[in-house]
């Protein structure tokens, strides 16, 4: 904090709403790449509170003089189901009023520092409006994701019709808590060949269902391996930032894992599971037994087939190490993404400040097409063709020329040849179950693994989350789905974890997903295979929308641009249960979706 200042004269302190600066469009890569919220800096002017909002003199508990308290507003200054930022001195405060109660909470959202205040508040919890994370009001535990961390609770009380809050200083500058995590009692005795819990895959889902595990109070030895050299990363990140550093990626520093005891084995690769003898055999031969196992294995990147498939310079986004080469290489240079959907676009768009030319080679006729429709795909199209970015649509790549063993031309099939000095691939992926062909748990026939809504296999005991597997959509009928989402993986990690210390949890969570581009930002709820119509209000060309994608008279999922927070607000009316009419879209009349509260 800013050194103390000599004797500082008492400056009063006026409460007043303060709206978040014009936040939008920089979240992606917000505070160095981190997105974590910054901390807010004492700048020296010491805030003095009049008698009436001075602490009382003797603390009534140890630490009470990092506390403070003031009066934030008049009783009668919110309705219900109104939310107001409010200036405490030493940071913020988010000041909620539901079914005639004040709650106090944090105000950014700790995944990447989202004002809450643009949120939405409904059913007892406020949804994030950039990615859609819910915080509970009277708690401030994280209920849905993305995100590992929850939001602090001040204390609210109201005197003479004024409300008042306190607050640790710590506390309103973090901006963020961790859950109490238990400790591990149990003794790994260096490289004991039994676990309790063994996680394979430290992405999303891997890393939630070891701190879920944690947080619920298990003590016992758990083991998270990954093929990756790094602790659990921000992978999302990648190709939206891809000069980004590991220490701007990582979910959690190196410390958290020693203090928490979950154990982390890097470059460790699982090659079968004997699910018989509960046995996990690696492919340096180390055995490990296991008696309750999560499989979050996650996905490999498709590669091309073409001739010269081998040249140099030729990447699928998969490591900090990948995306850092291709800023490289790109620099100054001609770059060729092939693949037209999100991974791919996010690539060229980041690359066209660094590059001299940036080409897509699509097979479909516009970028991101099955996913949000033709309409929505020209509008994106064209903001990337007025940011130098030239398509090659309805072709592919028959051929990869080297010079040197480097790659120099990219050749499609009609015959087109492209000057590259480095490729991005991003064609899709698989899911990455190879080393489970034999173990006798159920594999589907494009490789998935099907679990039930308690993210179960066929096997007792061995659970499955993240892209690799297949799901009962709840408001989608359970209809069994994959959904390669961060924030999918992210809940279903936490419902495996809960069913393994047998607490009959079930998937019921929204989907929902972001891109950014051209420091615009995207987002999308809900499942939207299959949708049969899309109804758009707003501007496409102005990229200010919002698209409802529909199946019959059901509509199913929603896209939108510059428009927050429609998108929250639509998968908070999902989340309740309430279908959503295409009639309802059709008008334009949005009242029913945008009137605050639930």
């Amino acid at each position: 904090m800013g050194g103390c200042l000599s004797k500082p004269k008492p400056v009063e302190l006026k409460i007043e709403v303060v709206l978040p600066e014009k936040d939008r469009g920089k979240e992606e890569l917000s505070a160095g790449g981190k997105g974590s919220p910054r901390a807010y800096q004492g700048n020296g002017t010491a805030r003095h509170f009049h008698a009436e909002e001075r602490l009382p003199a003797p603390h009534p508990y140890p630490g009470a003089q990092d506390c403070l308290e003031a009066a934030v507003c008049h009783i009668k200054d919110l309705e219900n189901g109104q939310m107001r930022e409010v200036e405490l001195g030493w940071g913020k405060a988010l000041l909620v009023k539901d079914n005639g109660e004040f709650h106090a909470l944090g105000h950014k959202c700790p995944h990447y520092g989202a004002p809450l205040v643009k949120g939405v508040l409904s059913r007892g919890r406020v949804r994030c409006p950039w990615h859609g994370a819910c915080f509970n009001i009277s708690t401030g535990d994280l209920e849905d994701f993305p995100g590992l961390d929850s939001l602090h609770k001040f204390q609210v009380k109201i005197e003479k019709e004024k409300v008042y809050i306190r607050a640790s200083k710590q506390a309103l500058q973090l901006q963020r808590r961790t859950k109490v995590m238990a400790t591990c009692i149990s003794p790994s005795a260096g490289h004991s060949s039994s676990t309790n819990v063994l996680i394979v895959g430290a992405g999303a889902a891997g890393l939630v269902c070891a701190e879920t595990l944690r947080q619920e109070g298990f003590s016992d030895r758990i083991v998270l391996c990954t093929l990756d050299r790094h602790l659990p990363y921000d992978r999302p990140k990648l190709s939206k930032s891809l000069d980004a550093q590991l220490e701007q990626l990582a979910l959690r520093p190196k410390e958290f894992f020693r203090a928490h005891g979950i154990e982390v084995l890097t470059e460790a690769q699982v090659v079968t599971v004997d699910v018989r003898n509960k046995k996990a055999v690696f492919k340096d031969g180390f055995k490990l037994e296991y008696s309750k196992l999560l499989l979050a294995p996650g996905s490999s990147p498709k590669t091309l087939s073409c001739k010269g498939k081998d040249v140099e310079n030729v990447f699928t986004i998969r490591t900090p190490e990948d995306a850092n080469r291709v800023v490289r290489l790109a620099r100054g240079r001609n770059a060729v993404v092939v693949g037209a959907g999100f991974l791919g676009m996010e690539v060229a768009a980041y690359l066209t400040e660094k590059a001299h030319s940036v080409s897509v080679v699509e097979l479909e006729e516009t970028p991101f097409r099955r996913f949000l429709g033709e309409r929505v795909g020209r509008a994106l199209m064209k903001m990337f063709e007025s940011n130098r970015v030239k398509f090659y649509m309805q072709t592919e790549v028959s051929e990869l020329r080297a010079q040197e063993g480097k790659l120099k031309e990219v050749v499609l099939k009609s015959s087109k040849v492209l000057r590259a000095d480095v490729c991005v691939v991003g064609i899709g992926a698989v899911p990455a179950t190879g080393f489970l062909r034999q173990s006798g748990i159920g594999l589907d026939s494009r490789g998935f693994i099907p679990v039930n809504k308690m993210m179960q296999t066929n096997v007792p005991g061995v659970f499955a989350a993240g892209d690799a597997v297949t799901f009962p959509l709840a408001w989608r009928n359970n209809r069994k789905v994959n959904i390669p989402h961060w924030q999918m993986a992210h809940a279903q990690g936490r419902v495996a974890a809960q069913n393994m210390l047998a607490q009959e949890a079930e998937i019921s969570t929204v989907p929902y997903l972001w891109t950014a581009m051209f420091s615009k930002s995207l987002r999308y709820a809900g499942y939207g295979e299959g949708f049969d119509d899309v109804i758009i209000q707003g501007d496409l060309d102005e990229l200010k929308f919002v698209a409802f994608y529909t199946k019959g008279d059901e509509v199913i999922s929603v896209a939108s641009m510059n428009y927050d927070p429609i998108v929250s607000k639509v998968a908070e009316v999902l989340a309740s249960g309430r279908t959503i009419r295409k009639r309802e879209v059709e008008t334009g009349d949005m009242s029913w979706l945008t009137g605050k509260g639930s």
